[in-house]
């Protein structure tokens, strides 16, 4: 059965609504759920996943607008989980089939506290404990991953959290993607222009928060000239203690950059003969910050 739950958590057979649009197989059966928090309201896009007793995997995605999702499935027992940011999971187990449990369940997830947010003042970016990395596609084919070696950056930590700002600086000739022909061309002026354009920079004076450790930072991303919106989906890992006894924050955060928004040449690297670097990019942030008295 399942663990914290109200009602049934599985289907015997599809109700009159469900079976006047879908059609199952003789043998299938449905498992249909929805997913709430404490006071009732739904959650939507949390992440479900259905496997068999041995552990394999059977279904998964995320839950509807009104925290729903129904999966048909053959007879038999399974576990279920249920995750979602900001809340408890959930893992249980339910027998599909089983007449004695028609209906619907409703699986109840219990909010978690989010952790502590950095005190106000002033922070600086640790770089020897962070780093700016970023994954592209070699001709559609193959993935690389690169990195930024130098940066340099600073936050300042408002008494409302949403009212911070944070400014980053990034050396563009400290661009390594592990081979040094196509490190030198995406110096060059087909793609970063370091001469020119010696850094990559971003600042923003807008927090948002999502749910949980969830936050959005939303700024402008100064890129080879040009400046274009870009916004981190960030997560808040929490506060720490160094080892010389400073405190520190630490949070990942993620973005999607598209080249042409950056007027990054791809026609020219094509005429040289060396596709380096596909048109998305997906730039990945690992920062530890630490307070300044």
């Amino acid at each position: 059965m399942f663990g914290r739950r109200r009602g049934m958590e599985s289907a015997g057979s599809s109700s009159p609504q469900t079976s006047a649009t879908l059609k199952l197989p003789p043998t299938a059966r449905l498992l249909s759920c929805r997913v709430l928090d404490t006071v009732h309201r739904p959650i939507r896009q949390a992440s479900f996943e259905v496997t068999d007793p041995i552990g394999r995997r059977i279904v998964s995605g995320e839950t509807d607008p009104f925290g729903g999702f129904t999966a048909a499935v053959a007879e038999g027992e399974y576990r279920l989980s249920v995750t979602a940011e900001g809340y408890t999971p959930f893992h249980g187990v339910t027998l599909v089939g089983d007449p004695a449990q028609p209906g619907t369940g409703e699986i109840v997830l219990d909010a978690v506290e989010p952790p502590i947010l950095p005190q106000p003042g002033h922070w600086e970016l640790d770089p020897t404990h962070s780093s700016i990395g970023f994954t592209a596609r070699h001709i559609g084919l193959a993935r690389i991953n690169g990195r930024f070696n130098t940066f340099a950056g600073a936050v300042r930590i408002a008494d409302r959290m949403e009212d911070s700002s944070m400014h980053v600086i990034i050396d563009a000739a400290s661009i390594d993607t592990g081979v040094r022909l196509r490190d030198d061309h995406l110096r060059s002026g087909d793609f970063l222009d370091a001469a020119r354009h010696p850094t990559v920079e971003f600042y923003s004076e807008r927090f948002i928060h999502r749910s949980g450790s969830r936050w959005a930072v939303a700024g402008a991303l100064t890129l080879h000239g040009v400046s274009r919106s870009v916004t981190l989906d960030t997560q808040y890992l929490g506060l720490g203690t160094g080892m010389e006894g400073e405190v520190r924050a630490a949070c990942r955060a993620t973005a999607e950059l598209h080249r042409e928004d950056f007027t990054l040449n791809w026609q020219s690297m094509l005429a040289h003969g060396i596709a380096a670097i596909g048109s998305s990019v997906d730039v990945t942030l690992d920062v530890q910050i630490v307070h300044k008295a």
